[in-house]
């Protein structure tokens, strides 16, 4: 698979299933080591007393090819015979943990028990899975990503994965947040003299960016560097690619369009990518969000559609690629 004639550093900022899609496409039209995904870890949580890492494991997934395509998450060709034991057991299987999936949250628990950071443990996850991009945690310190609900306040995934995001939204906090330190990997990235990109995956914007962008120094590395900062939309037509966005955007009396995602990413961003289905509202996003608009295609089915969508985000950055 070639790559691009880039000369630079990318960074990109995700969250899970689609962001890890552009973050894919990126990885591969890019030489190794040039990109680092700064990845949400607000998602973060303990079950069965094992560290789970979400969003982490979506892109460890994704960028190696061990991702399951059918189901959209976890790995492929998973067995469950450790739910299966578990449901005999009287345990709840709300949270689903494959076999293969399981070894990760062992090793990952181990490390961070023996003292290791949780930035420590993801890249020796990375390296032993061959992935050439570097993938760092938002942060090594916890924050929790807590959503509340007209069923009062819920952690993130009792809301999104056991109540299959059915509650309707009324606000959304990061525990934590305040006291949590960027990531040395996130910072040393952001920092780099060679950076040339920054890119805001499509990600849910409330539940997946902004906790990467609650994390102190953050917002601040963005709009210190002179890189530019491209964000893509999530939103094609009012209607949201995967998850919860446009019904989210809607309980927070915010109209799903990508319009509302530019004015929320405003002051943050130099350019905001919308799909070709949204062309006819650059005027309208130009004006009253005040950022500018390039349209493209932005659903990506396959990996040649993340790839394509890559290299016009790369081009977005004045170099040629």
């Amino acid at each position: 698979m070639s790559t691009l004639s880039f000369p630079g550093k990318v960074v990109a900022l995700s969250g899970g299933i689609g962001g890890a899609k552009l973050a894919l496409g990126l990885d591969r039209v890019l030489a190794p080591g040039q990109l680092t995904v700064i990845v949400n870890t607000g998602d973060d949580f303990r079950h069965f007393g094992l560290h789970i890492s979400p969003d982490i494991d979506t892109l460890l997934y994704t960028l190696s090819g061990l991702d399951d395509p059918v189901r959209g998450w976890g790995r492929r060709d998973e067995t469950w015979t450790f739910m299966r034991a578990m449901g005999e057991l009287g345990r709840e299987g709300w949270f689903q943990l494959g076999d293969g999936d399981l070894a990760i949250h062992v090793e990952r628990t181990r490390r961070l028990a023996a003292g290791e950071t949780l930035s420590h443990v993801t890249d020796f996850l990375r390296r032993q899975l061959g992935i050439g991009s570097v993938i760092v945690p938002m942060s090594d310190d916890p924050v929790a990503t807590q959503v509340e609900t007209d069923e009062g306040r819920l952690d993130f995934q009792h809301y999104f994965v056991r109540r299959h995001c059915e509650p309707r939204v009324t606000g959304i906090d990061f525990a934590g947040a305040d006291e949590a330190r960027l990531a040395p990997g996130a910072a040393a990235a952001l920092a780099d003299p060679d950076l040339a990109l920054i890119v805001i995956c499509p990600s849910n914007p409330y539940l997946s960016v902004d906790p990467v962008l609650a994390v102190p120094g953050l917002r601040a590395a963005l709009r210190a560097g002179r890189a530019p900062v491209v964000a893509v939309s999530p939103i094609i037509a009012g209607q949201a690619v995967k998850g919860p966005t446009a019904k989210m955007m809607t309980e927070l009396g915010r109209v799903p369009s990508a319009a509302e995602v530019a004015r929320h990413y405003a002051g943050l961003i130099d350019l905001f990518v919308v799909d070709e289905a949204d062309a006819g509202m650059d005027a309208h996003m130009d004006a009253g969000a005040g950022v500018r608009t390039v349209a493209a295609p932005t659903l990506m089915r396959t990996l040649d559609d993340r790839m394509n969508l890559a290299r016009i985000v790369l081009g977005l950055a004045g170099v040629r690629a």
